[in-house]
């Protein structure tokens, strides 16, 4: 199963997962200081916040579609360049607690979009 991923900058993390499990009606799929992510059934969604500076309104870091293999990574790259898209490659990269597979395109107005999957837990974020 694919699902899209939005990433939040928000200010007020605590308050920020608060109002997200209430809207979405679940807790934080992952907790880590400065850091959380909602692995959401209906829609299909990865909600990620991730702690910015206090007192900054909450802003778009990134979006993404999850996927389920390193092969469809594979693949989404391929389709990508293809396209005439300028791509970016990562392997065995450690963001957001998780050791994933990516790559990276922009779309016009320059918003960073993830074709990723997560291959293990990890210690570090971004």
């Amino acid at each position: 199963m694919s699902r899209v991923q939005l990433a939040l900058r928000v200010a007020d993390l605590e308050g920020s997962i608060a109002f997200y499990s209430r809207l979405f009606a679940t807790e934080p799929a992952k907790l880590r200081p400065g850091y959380a992510n909602f692995a959401i059934a209906e829609p299909p969604l990865k909600l990620v916040l991730i702690e910015g500076p206090a007192g900054e309104e909450t802003r778009l870091d990134h979006l993404g579609v999850e996927v389920e293999s390193t092969d469809q990574v594979t693949a989404a790259t391929d389709r990508l360049r293809e396209a005439g898209l300028a791509t970016s490659e990562e392997k065995d990269t450690s963001c957001c607690y998780a050791l994933q597979d990516k790559v990276w395109v922009h779309g016009p107005g320059r918003e960073p979009w993830e074709v990723y999957v997560v291959k293990a837990d990890a210690s570090a974020c971004c």
